[in-house]
């Protein structure tokens, strides 16, 4: 049997002593699979783990492209900005990545509830991410 699914690694690093998957332990696994795949292959690697999860869970329709590859877009981002050795450390310095409404900045509600944003990438429509805005 081939080594261990990275996705499954960093769910079981994340859930270490505690028995709740929230918001919190989702930005906290993001950040590990930036930190150690980088942002691209952390895209992939989130999101087809949260896929196969919503599958796995009997609830597939739970799984939302768009939302997907932008936490992990905005995870990298600031993982980028301000390199930390510790989640909690990264966490204080960035306090909105803890809040599940920080999409809206970026996107109007009816967007990310639209089926194109569910099933492929949609770019944010309300105002650029902070690192696009300058047309790169």
């Amino acid at each position: 049997m081939s080594a261990a699914d990275p996705f499954d690694e960093l769910m079981t690093q994340v859930m270490a002593g505690t028995g709740h998957f929230g918001h919190r332990q989702h930005v906290h696994l993001t950040w590990l699979a930036v930190r150690r795949y980088g942002t691209p292959a952390a895209i992939t690697l989130v999101s087809g783990g949260i896929r196969r999860t919503a599958r796995y869970a009997g609830a597939p329709q739970k799984y939302h492209t768009t939302i997907s590859r932008a936490w992990v877009e905005l995870v990298g981002h600031h993982a980028a900005e301000t390199p930390c050795a510790d989640f909690d450390d990264f966490a204080a310095l960035h306090p909105a990545l803890l809040d599940k409404r920080l999409l809206t900045r970026f996107y109007h509600p009816a967007t990310l509830a639209s089926a194109p944003a569910r099933t492929g990438w949609v770019a944010p429509d309300r105002t650029p991410f902070p690192w696009t805005a300058n047309g790169h």
